[in-house]
């Protein structure tokens, strides 16, 4: 570089960055940058140089910016456009630039030079809401601005969609105002605290719109300092993960819930049982297993057919569901043989349970099959011995019931 020209370009007022032509990979690689543009980003040209532009980007770089920004060098187009960078210590600023293609003798594209400006104050200053809403619409994710009191100045289209609240609505109360209560208090005390701290924070949680309907966000927030290091403002970007949510849960119901009957499936029901097992041994806290089993299940279904034999066990599985208490676990342990969990249970509590599950299955009227029982053997946990023994001593006691006549209850205390 000419030694004048030199000494003009480190001495620009501008942020200058001259990149290689290469557009495949990562794209053009930064080869030279003056100092105001390490002042603007805050990393020393040694950090810069090797590396892509794109170590600057971050949530609230708008992607179609991008996409233009793009289309225009592979067109050997001049570009102009405006987004938010990040600087070294995760803080966004408003950057404005232009790239032009730099020409050798023959007409090939050497490299990119790019004049960059950080419009930050200006836009703060000047036309906060107009250069805001130009630069933050686009995005399809919410987007909210605060002070450093946490009073709202901005939200944009995306975050009024989300939120069903219009920006009239939200601009100069805190972002409390629009807190539904869905999002847990130790949500909120973790936000508080990060940012009391000077610190961004990422959370996915729950929350409701203006008008109740739930929806679920990806949140991250950032914090916008002044050269002093103080918080001036605050960004929020929220990303709608609600149909990803939704998806993910159902995937989790069908994983561990019985297509048929709705209950707890083997899988999810042995891992209740763990559970049940490691409270047990941690807090001496006692707990009992029911195994209930349908009696002569295999003459109905051979009599009337499988549809009036999957009728039966829905049927079953309402009533079984219907007298256990909250915390307890009802599964479908396999074919039509039901397990029921019941923590902090003693025996002779879950042996009055069982009679009177055994009393309501029985009470009941099958149109086709008329008279339903089930028999129901009964344990409980007896430290030091694992859950596969309480297990064990269940299983012997139904077989017992069964032996013993069926539509009853027996009990193994040992």
């Amino acid at each position: 570089m000419d030694g004048l020209l030199q000494t003009a370009v480190e001495q620009a007022f501008n942020a200058i960055v001259v990149t290689t032509a290469n557009l495949q990979g990562d794209g053009p690689i930064i080869i030279y940058c003056n100092p105001a543009f390490c002042v603007m980003t805050g990393y020393k040209a040694e950090e810069l140089i090797g590396r892509s532009p794109r170590m600057l980007q971050g949530p609230l770089t708008d992607p179609k910016v991008l996409r233009r920004l793009r289309a225009c060098l592979h067109s050997r187009q001049f570009f102009e456009g405006a987004t938010f960078n990040y600087r070294k210590d995760g803080s966004a600023y408003l950057v404005e630039w232009n790239v032009s293609p730099v020409l050798d003798a023959h007409g090939d594209i050497r490299a990119f030079v790019s004049v960059q400006q950080n419009i930050t104050e200006r836009v703060q200053a000047q036309e906060s809401q107009a250069l805001l809403a130009r630069a933050l619409d686009a995005t399809d994710d919410a987007v909210l601005i605060a002070d450093e009191k946490a009073n709202i100045l901005f939200v944009n289209q995306a975050f009024e969609q989300l939120t069903g609240y219009g920006s009239a609505e939200v601009l100069g109360p805190t972002p409390a105002y629009l807190q539904s209560g869905t999002p847990p208090p130790a949500f909120h005390t973790k936000l508080r605290e990060a940012l009391a701290q000077g610190e961004g924070c990422k959370a996915t949680f729950s929350d409701r719109q203006k008008h109740g309907r739930l929806y679920y966000v990806a949140q991250t927030i950032t914090l916008l300092k002044d050269d002093s290091g103080a918080t001036r403002h605050y960004v929020g970007v929220s990303k709608d993960v609600t149909e990803l949510v939704m998806r993910t849960q159902e995937l989790r119901e069908q994983a561990y819930h019985d297509a048929l009957t709705g209950l707890l499936n083997r899988r999810a029901g042995q891992a209740q049982l763990h559970s049940c097992q490691r409270r047990a041994q941690a807090e001496d806290n006692g707990y009992a297993l029911i195994l209930g089993d349908i009696d002569k299940f295999k003459q109905i279904n051979d009599r009337f057919g499988h549809e009036a034999g999957d009728h039966i066990l829905r049927q079953c599985a309402t009533l079984l569901k219907a007298v256990v208490r909250s915390g307890d676990a009802v599964v479908r342990w396999g074919g039509e043989e039901f397990l029921i969990i019941l923590p902090s249970c003693q025996l002779e509590a879950a042996c009055e349970l069982a009679e009177r599950m055994r009393a309501s299955i029985a009470a009941q009227r099958d149109a086709m099959a008329r008279s339903i029982t089930m028999s129901f053997g009964v344990s409980a946990w007896q430290s030091p011995e694992d859950s596969a023994a309480v297990l064990r001593r269940a299983d012997r006691a139904l077989y017992l019931a069964k032996k013993n006549g069926r539509d009853r209850v027996t009990a193994l205390p040992s």
